[in-house]
Order: C-alpha cells, then structure tokens, then sequence
C-alpha cells in the first residue's frame, strides 16, 4: 500500500474490529497511523501487518498510547459501553480523539466526554460518516441553494439484514447517521416534539426496529426508521421542498446515488394537484467516505479546529437518541395502563 499524501504518523487506533481494521486501513494509507491497539493482540498484530509494506505499524498497549507524546490523536472504534471510559482517558492525556458512533449510550455520559473535552483544550470527532459523503454534501448544498425551493420534509431510512448487536439497540447504532445529516439540514434547530416506536425481536432489551417522527417549529417534518432485521438493504435520505426533492441512495451505483425530482403541488379550485417534472442527476466525484472522514479526522488534529462531525453535533445526536428513547418508555408505560 502506498500512502497518498505525507502526513505526520501522529494517530494511534484502539479498537481493531470489523469496522477498526477499515479505519486502519485508511489512516495506513494516508500515511499517519502510528500504532493499534485491541483485546486481542494477535488481531492487532494481523491488522497491523496487512496496513501495508510502506512503513510500519506497531502493535501498542493503551498505555502505551496515552503515554506517547508523539500521539496527537486517539481514534476509538471499539464497543459502545467502553467509549466513554476510554474517550475520557484519552482526553486526560491531552489526544484529540475520534469516536466511533454513538458517542455513548447515554446523554450524562457524552456530556462527560464534552466536559472533559474542554478542560484539556481538545477537539472530539464523531464517526457520523455519512456527514463526509459527498452525495450528501452536494445535497446539502443543493439544499441550501434553493434547489428544492422551502424545506418541508426530511425521511431517513436505515434498513439491512445487517449486523445485530447485544451492546447497543438499532436505535443508538443506525440512527446516528441520519440524526447527524438532519443536524445539518435543520442548521442545528432541535425538534419541539419527537414520537418514536422501538420493537425488540431478538436480544430482549435490545430494540431491532425503530421508528421515529419529529417536527420543529418552522413547520419542517422528519420521519426515521432503521432496522437490521430487513432483508433488503435500504439506505435512503430523501429531502422535499415545496418546488423539488432530492433522494441520496447510497445503494445505487455513483451517477445514480443523488437524484433531483422536480415536483411541486398546483392548487385548484377544486382540489390540489401534484405537478412532476424528469428526474435528473446531481453529478458527483466518486471517493471513499471513510478516507474522507479520516482526512478531516488529520485535519482537525494538525489545525486544531473543530471537524464537521464535531462535539456540538455529537451531543444533538445524543439529546436526540435519549428523547427518542424516552418517548418510547412513555409510549409503553401508557399502553400498558391501557
């Protein structure tokens, strides 16, 4: 593997699983990734050796890493429950860190993280990915530009017979993404009322379906579902204004993945009407998200300023995931007095 670009080998992982071994991988090829770190030692020592033959990467314990002065940044990709305790380590050793999502399973302890963020005078990036999509970029602009005329509605859905976890429910493992990308659509406004439905199948306490609608006070609508119990995948964000909508699928090949559908509603005497126009592309560049992620991950280190996919997103996505969860328990409490 050859590196793209020369960048200081300031980044250390600590988490090499099946989402660890592609951040490595990325980081390896840009040319930073000093060492990994996971339970396994004989994982890390693998992943480490299959980064490539340009330089390399040491298998380090995570004291090690704190302990490194040449390690500016922490990237955190393992289990759920442990972020917190490593994120707040890690800050106390004066690393930037990023931090696989969800930040943590609850708000008090992302609040933690953020605090602690700030008494040590360093930046937290989340691993909301999807934030460093271009499709999602270029409908993000699109948006902003007018191109859908007024924003009404957002729909997000997050559907794969994908990998079911015991940590952490579908809702704090797949809703991330999309509670991220309405962040930025919303400008950061948060929903004046949110109403959710969680069904658990599986793993009893672990929620596999969710399903979510919110408002915000302009008027807009959102609604979410995610689900890895689905046997077709179905990753979809579809945004509609009063004149357009634009679709992001990201199952479709790269000149599809962002469409523009021109409609708008003609009102009638009688009764309104929906006028439809060709469906076009938005041109995009393809890239790999995740190298982009982990090229904002460098940048925020080296610059020392805040990624998109910062602390103040971070903790929206948290309010947001236990105001879902809440919502839920009191759904429930009130069916069962019924």
């Amino acid at each position: 593997m050859t590196t793209d670009t020369h960048i200081t080998r300031n980044v250390a992982l600590i988490g090499a699983g099946l989402w660890g071994r592609h951040i490595a991988r990325n980081l390896a090829s840009l040319g930073a990734l000093k060492g990994i770190c996971d339970h396994s030692h004989e994982q890390a020592t693998q992943i480490a050796a299959s980064c490539g033959d340009t330089y390399a990467v040491a298998v380090l314990s995570l004291d090690a890493i704190l302990a490194d002065p040449d390690i500016d940044g922490v990237a955190i990709a393992t289990p759920a429950p442990s972020h917190h305790d490593i994120a707040i380590k890690a800050l106390a050793a004066g690393k930037h860190i990023y931090v696989e999502k969800p930040l943590a399973l609850s708000l008090a302890e992302a609040t933690e993280i953020a605090d602690a963020a700030s008494a040590a005078g360093k930046h937290v990036m989340l691993g909301h990915l999807l934030r460093y999509h271009s499709a999602f970029i270029a409908l993000d602009a699109a948006v902003a530009a007018g191109q859908i005329g007024a924003l009404t509605h957002i729909r997000a859905s997050r559907l794969a017979p994908g990998r079911v976890r015991a940590t952490e429910s579908a809702l704090y493992d797949l809703c991330p993404h999309d509670l991220a990308m309405i962040h930025r659509l919303m400008r950061g406004a948060e929903p004046t009322h949110i109403a959710c439905q969680m069904i658990c199948h599986i793993t009893p306490g672990v929620d596999d379906i969710v399903t979510a609608d919110m408002g915000f006070a302009n008027g807009v609508s959102a609604s979410v579902q995610a689900n890895w119990m689905n046997p077709v995948k179905v990753h979809n964000l579809t945004v509609i204004g009063d004149e357009a909508a634009l679709v992001f699928d990201d199952t479709k090949p790269w000149e599809a993945k962002l469409m523009r559908y021109p409609m708008r509603i003609i009102r009638h005497n009688s009764a309104p009407d929906l006028e439809r126009g060709e469906a076009e592309p938005i041109p995009l560049t393809a890239s790999e998200p995740l190298k982009d992620e982990m090229r904002a991950f460098l940048t925020m280190i080296e610059t020392n300023t805040p990624p998109p996919s910062d602390i103040t997103e971070a903790l929206y996505v948290q309010r947001l995931l236990e105001r879902m969860q809440n919502s839920t328990a009191q759904h429930l409490s009130r069916f069962k007095k019924s």
